[in-house]
């Protein structure tokens, strides 16, 4: 396009009409409260459904603009801006999903009763005479998640979706990674952002409820965090909590919660950030991989480096250039340019792809080698093997045990940009850990900051071969198989996605280690994903020879 498309995207025009607390009635007839927000205007438009647990009425507080950060006070305002698309001729729509806010029935995080609630949603919103037929989704987090979820429910007049940070697997984006439990997000989060009055069945009856609560009440792990044994003993004060640690592996009720791609026809917009490794940034990278309707990818950095800030409203032009095309007709020249839109950190630009992983990429294995050495060259023979130590009583403000693997200081520039695998050869004495891996890049004089991460547990590293592929491993998560103490295995572990450039003069690392602590960093990630340690004092051997290659699969970008 010869102009700037920002030119091309609907003005404001309108102010905003409300109304408030009507309730809309579900096939099995509970009532579902909603507020609609539209152009004080005659006519017809496109409408934007934002539903979630969060309360409608939550989504219109005034709070100061944070990044995400619950101890902030404004975590769950992740609707978006109603004006900014209202006075640009859109309706938005806010609804508490059943069982939240006021809305009535009973509250379980994705259900499918939720799923078909939003169908239904879609389809009276169709039919509203402030309509024009034409509906689309809104919101970022959980507003984006279950866009996903209803999609694949195909409403027909559901025309489009624009999930901001979503997550597409349940068990590895949510509840675990790597099969190690999500304690600090899981178990705070029913608490810190939903407003639930009423919790609806959980899909256990009454003998195997009783059953998961005997088995995690003697569960070592669980006897060790008093917050995770009270919702083993009473279910009803965190049920969501429950729910995950009742199911350890991966199975049925995770893929009821779970996005279902082939079924996902419309087109969809994910929006992403290179910060969100711990929940959102993989679910976009595997709904761009899945969907096969009309569809784009963007991964940015927000302007708080962390999370983007609330209530959320920094990408609403890219979210209104979508819409505009496929809600409006509008040739906003969305569909002209390459699929993908990445932010290149180092670089600081952005940087348009046609594919994922990029055509061009030159896989390069990167071995542990003496000394702490990570190069391209195969490690020798005679490479002793590395130790560390997991301490099972680490006071706050210690060090955790770790391993570090570092390049010489890079002579240019190495950009990095796609998937990563670790192929990692250790022995354990005991018959379980946790392998939590960190890239990081550290400067001259010696500082570093965490790029990516990765997790396994070792009683988890089965891989499914059919869905593996050298730079991403697949683990069914299916079943836990304990280590044979002593033994060297093989784990296979997926490092999250990046595109990220090591400057000159700095080098490329990998931390090895088996637990995480809250006060490793200062940013609040670190507080929201924490995973139980090794509850026993575990050695960590890690091989580099021949016969034992530990390495890393990195993409290589050429210059």
């Amino acid at each position: 396009m010869s102009t700037d498309w920002h030119e091309r995207l609907s003005q404001p025009r309108h102010r905003t009409h409300i109304e408030k607390d009507l309730f809309v009635t579900m096939r099995d007839g509970v009532r579902l409260a909603a507020d609609i927000y539209r152009p004080d205007a005659d006519g017809k438009f496109p409408a934007l459904l934002s539903v979630s647990p969060y309360s409608k009425d939550v989504q219109k507080l005034p709070v100061r603009e944070y990044p995400t950060d619950r101890d902030l006070g404004n975590g769950g305002i992740e609707c978006g801006d109603t004006d900014y698309f209202v006075s640009r001729g859109y309706v938005h729509v806010i609804a508490d999903t059943r069982g939240t806010g006021i809305s009535e029935g009973g509250y379980r995080v994705f259900s499918a009763k939720e799923q078909e609630d939003g169908y239904d949603l879609v389809e009276w919103i169709a039919a509203q005479p402030w309509c024009n037929g034409k509906v689309g989704m809104l919101g970022s987090s959980y507003f984006a998640i279950i866009q996903l979820l209803i999609a694949a429910q195909q409403p027909p007049h559901l025309k489009a979706i624009c999930p901001v940070d979503s997550a597409t697997d349940m068990y590895r984006h949510w509840g675990y990674h790597g099969g190690m439990l999500n304690v600090s997000f899981v178990s705070t989060w029913w608490d810190g952002s939903l407003v639930v009055n009423g919790v609806g069945p959980s899909g256990l009856d009454a003998g195997e409820t009783e059953r998961a609560r005997a088995q995690l009440m003697n569960d070592p792990e669980v006897r060790a965090y008093p917050r995770l044994w009270k919702a083993a003993r009473w279910p009803d004060s965190n049920p969501h909590l429950f729910d995950i640690m009742a199911h350890p592996h991966d199975g049925p009720w995770y893929r009821e919660r779970s996005a279902n791609f082939d079924r996902i026809q419309v087109p969809t917009c994910l929006i992403g950030r290179w910060t969100s490794a711990y929940i959102h940034l993989p679910g976009s990278f595997c709904a761009f991989a899945g969907i096969q309707a009309p569809k784009k990818l963007m991964i940015t950095t927000p302007e708080s480096g962390v999370g983007f800030n609330r209530p959320w409203h920094e990408n609403h032009d890219i979210v209104l250039r979508w819409y505009d095309h496929w809600l409006k007709d509008n040739d906003t020249g969305v569909m002209q340019e390459p699929p993908i839109n990445l932010y290149v950190e180092g670089r600081n630009e952005y940087r348009h792809e046609n594919e994922w992983p990029l055509a061009r990429t030159q896989w390069t294995k990167y071995f542990f080698t003496l000394q702490g050495g990570l190069r391209t060259g195969t490690p020798g023979w005679n490479e002793k093997p590395d130790r560390f130590t997991s301490a099972s009583r680490l006071m706050p403000g210690e060090k955790v045990p770790a391993l570090r693997y570092a390049t010489p200081p890079l002579a240019k520039d190495l950009e990095i940009t796609g998937p990563i695998g670790l192929e990692l050869y250790a022995a354990i004495d005991g018959d379980d850990t946790n392998w939590i891996v960190e890239l990081t890049e550290v400067d001259a004089n010696g500082a570093e900051s965490r790029v990516t991460i990765g997790w396994l547990r070792a009683s988890h590293r089965e891989i499914d071969a059919t869905r593996s592929k050298p730079w991403q491993p697949y683990h069914p998560h299916t079943r836990s198989e304990p280590v044979e103490p002593g033994k060297v295995c093989r784990y296979s572990i997926e490092i999250r996605e990046i595109s990220h450039v090591f400057r000159a003069g700095t080098r490329m690392q990998l931390l090895v280690k088996a637990q995480d602590a809250p006060w490793e960093g200062t940013s609040y990630i670190y507080k929201i994903s924490y995973h139980v340690p090794p509850l026993r004092d575990t050695r960590h051997t890690i091989h580099h020879t021949p016969e034992y290659p530990s390495h890393l699969l990195l993409p290589v970008i050429p210059s």
